[in-house]
């Protein structure tokens, strides 16, 4: 379910929450070894939004993923990923890493697999009076080890039914967080969209 409801003209509340009956997930432990973990979750997301009247947007939201991984199951995750490169890379044997493949696939490299987070977007609709021009900052941030995606984005709507988007996404935290353990540093994307 979720409701939506303006308290003044700009600003605004918002919330979704879903109950999962016998969610599975394959939980990896400390020695590498997996489960099938089930049991009912409860996810729900809590937010608010705010337009200024020089039209500054700002959108903050908290999301609760009870379907996620726990921080300790993700540094398991991690640790056995890093043990499955260094064994392949002494022993040539890709086992392990296969496996480690397997369960990323399966959730662990999912977007959002852990279980709380932090987003806020700020978005200025046409600063300095130049028209069909909306920049913007986006941060995702995983509140239990603290990671985050940091995406500054340029968008211009100037031609009908043409949108051009630039982006950026920064990727910042250490060894054994969710960020940090992505395969890529940062990304630079350039978007072309028509509309029809």
């Amino acid at each position: 379910m979720d409701f939506s409801r303006n308290i003044t003209t700009n600003f605004e509340i918002h919330g979704e929450y879903a109950y999962i009956r016998n969610a599975r997930k394959t939980v990896l432990d400390t020695s590498g070894n997996t489960r099938q973990a089930e049991a009912d979750a409860q996810s729900y997301l809590a937010g608010i939004r705010h337009l200024t009247t020089f039209d500054l947007t700002t959108i903050v939201e908290y999301y609760h993923n009870g379907a996620g991984f726990s921080d300790e199951e993700l540094n398991n995750y991690f640790a056995f990923a890093n043990r499955a490169y260094n064994l392949y890379q002494s022993t040539g044997n890709a086992a392990a890493l296969a496996n480690a493949k397997n369960l990323a696939d399966g959730g662990y490299g999912k977007s959002s697999a852990g279980e709380d987070y932090l987003y806020v977007r700020i978005s200025q609709k046409e600063p300095f009076d130049i028209l069909y021009f909306t920049p913007a900052l986006t941060l995702m941030m995983n509140l239990d080890d603290r990671s985050y995606s940091l995406t500054p984005e340029l968008l211009y709507t100037g031609f009908t039914n043409w949108e051009l988007r630039f982006r950026t996404a920064f990727l910042v935290g250490g060894r054994s967080t969710e960020f940090g353990e992505k395969q890529n540093d940062y990304r630079v994307e350039f978007r072309v969209g028509y509309y029809f």
